[in-house]
């Protein structure tokens, strides 16, 4: 049983939005129903109740909604949700008009603007109104090359409202990138700014689309917001046009576009480490309800909430944060490195402008412990109740530094799903206990389980799997007429059960452990480690800032090889091995210690900021890395080819 690090008081409980639901979902169906697992268990046994429920409870706004719920409710994929049902989602999340501060933006050089509920309506009716007159239609694509600015969600927001599909990559992807993403996707309207900011430099994005736009044929209208610069130079993409001119100032009602809920809302491009990025489509209804459900029941977010999260738009947790708007919250938005001008600058915000759930990388509390940062003593919080960590595993030890440093009162949700399906499997919730370690719950509706050898574990490790259809299942990938790729991608493994590609395990709380992606899980001896139980361990050694594990085929057997990134002043000699080989062996088993320890300068990760075992395995092994351009920093790949450590 791990430790319990939080427990929620009767008053943070009964005042909590799930508490309410609890209430109504008894009264629903006539059950007791006054426990988490009591609610999660109705609501994988009876889905059409639940999100029947789910829908009443967080007012969607709809034309029609219709009786039926829940279509060949036993087919993954095939089910279908509401079907008869027409609605919009900019229109949900446009629902307030008042003066409350919609968005604030902030970025790394000190820059603070604001845009009010109201303000926002206005600026969405003007931009889309300039989409609708540029000829985009309900299905055509809408791009965006862009930071997290304001005016990014309100492109996203204008598109959305017309029924068009919003589609985006970060502005720091390289040209193949970006082709790679809207070459398949083939987009009418593709907005941008004339640059960004990371870690002290300013770059320019137009001189990158002048490469990129012969690659986008069907692309009828370029559109420069004004970012770094108020009257940018287009003389290097022509044709292009600015926001001012492109948009209606004129407009002052947005005309919503109602669709069906199964519509496509986006897409999102998987990492794209083993080839050309998938096109995932993600569908109207089944994003607004599930986000809606996360936000509200398991994040407790209410409106006049603040929520940041540190993203990129390239990232899913942007929709997931802009979706925060339809409950009434104000959103922080934050172009810029999250250590640029100091390594404080996002506490820093999170302090003035009253945060209440901020959401952030495992990687980045990690990093904020290592480098001694202490919120509690240098920054007010007061106003902070969640704190969100998602895009890898959250160790034992960053939970105990999270309430030893950033604050004890506080709900820490480590919550897990992804680009795949726009949300969560695993997720945090108001009215449970906070464990080290552990994600608290699986998500509400969601029927998650652990399967070994195709069948379910009652405890031990295995794969991720969900058993049942949920809204927020990808309508399928773009270009995919078949579902082939869709299949493969998640059905390929078990029949008629998504398979996740996640090594975790059940908790006896009800919580859930996440150790690893299953493609990377190490097999040493024929049996399966999961790398995140080796990373925990090597934390804790003082010297080492980052590492890395993969397995390597060794005489007929898998070895484990770590590969460690040393803070400086320190150097890989046999006291320090021993210290990491006996740290590992003392804490797990002789299995997990290993065979290779190799000193490198830098770790190849993710634009969001993952680990790339599997790259970092096929170079070893000789072979090709298919897709540089998902990676960050692609370069360090080269410190793992022909390194004579793994010879012998």
């Amino acid at each position: 049983m791990n430790k319990v690090l939080w427990q929620p008081d009767r008053t943070r409980i009964e005042h909590s939005q799930l508490h309410r639901f609890m209430q109504q979902a008894s009264e629903h169906s006539g059950l007791k129903l006054d426990s988490y697992d009591r609610l999660y268990r109705w609501s994988v046994a009876q889905p059409e109740a639940f999100w029947s429920l789910l829908w009443d409870f967080t007012g969607v706004m709809a034309s029609e909604r219709g009786e039926r719920v829940l279509l060949d409710g036993e087919r993954m994929p095939g089910a279908r949700w509401f079907p008869d049902a027409r609605l919009n989602y900019a229109e949900n999340l446009l629902r307030f008009r008042d003066e409350r501060p919609a968005l604030v933006f902030r970025n790394e050089a000190g820059r603070r603007d604001s845009l009010s509920y109201a303000g926002l309506y206005r600026r969405v009716a003007q931009v889309a109104a300039g989409l609708r007159r540029a000829g985009v239609e309900p299905g055509d694509r809408v791009a965006g090359f862009v930071p997290n600015v304001i005016n990014t969600a309100v492109a996203m927001l204008a598109a959305a409202s017309l029924g068009a599909v919003w589609t985006a990559c970060s502005p720091d992807f390289g040209l193949q990138g970006i082709i790679d993403r809207f070459g398949q996707t083939e987009p009418k309207v593709l907005f941008t700014t004339d640059g960004y900011l990371y870690n002290g430099k300013s770059f320019n994005s137009l001189e990158r689309l002048t490469q990129v736009l012969p690659h986008l044929p069907t692309l009828g209208q370029l559109v420069v917001m004004p970012y770094l610069d108020a009257s940018p130079d287009l003389s290097p993409v022509p044709g292009a046009v600015l926001l001012d001119d492109f948009i209606d100032a004129a407009a002052t009602e947005v005309e919503f576009t109602r669709v069906a809920f199964d519509n496509p809302l986006c897409i999102l491009y998987s990492s794209g480490t083993t080839g050309v990025p998938k096109c995932i489509v993600h569908g109207v209804g089944g994003t607004l309800l599930q986000h809606l459900k996360e936000h509200q029941l398991h994040t407790d977010l209410k409106s006049g909430d603040t929520l940041f999260y540190y993203t990129t738009c390239g990232w899913m947790m942007w929709n997931w944060m802009l979706s925060g708007l339809a409950t009434g919250a104000t959103l922080v938005l934050y172009d810029g490195s999250p250590f640029a001008p100091t390594a404080e600058v996002l506490w820093d915000i999170v302090a003035q402008e009253g945060v209440t759930a901020f959401g952030t990388s495992a990687k980045y509390i990690a990093a904020q412990e290592k480098a001694g940062i202490r919120p509690r003593q240098s920054h007010r919080l007061d106003a902070l109740r969640t704190l969100l960590s998602t895009g890898s595993t959250l160790t034992h030890e960053s939970f105990e530094y999270v309430y030893q440093e950033i604050k004890r009162d506080l709900c820490l949700s480590s919550i897990s799903g992804g680009t795949d399906i726009l949300s969560c499997f695993a997720l945090g919730c108001p009215i449970l206990p906070v464990s080290a370690g552990e994600l608290q719950c699986r998500g509400l509706g969601m029927a998650v389980d652990i399967w070994d050898n195709g069948q379910p574990v009652a405890s031990g490790k295995g794969e991720l799997v969900c058993t049942r259809p949920f809204p927020a299942m990808p309508i399928g990938f773009w270009n995919d007429s078949n579902g082939r790729k869709y299949k493969e991608a998640y059905f390929e493994t078990f029949d008629n059960v998504w398979a996740h590609g996640d090594y975790a395990e059940l908790t006896p709380s009800g919580g859930m452990v996440i150790h690893g992606r299953s493609d990377a899980v190490l097999n040493p001896g024929g049996v399966r480690i999961g790398t995140a139980e080796i990373y925990r361990q090597v934390e804790k050694v003082e010297a080492v800032q980052e590492a890395v594990a993969i397995g390597q085929p060794w005489q007929g057997d898998v070895r484990v090889v770590l590969f460690v990134v040393l803070k400086p002043g320190y150097r890989l000699d046999k006291p320090l091995e021993q210290t990491i080989r006996h740290t590992i062996r003392s804490n797990t088993t002789p299995r997990h210690v290993p065979a290779r320890i190799i000193q490198v300068a830098d770790i190849p990760r993710t634009r969001t900021g993952k680990l790339v075992e599997l790259a970092i395995r096929n170079t070893v092994e000789g072979q090709p890395v298919k897709n540089l351009e998902a990676l960050a920093n692609p370069e360090a790949l080269a410190l793992f080819r022909d390194l004579p450590q793994l010879n012998c």
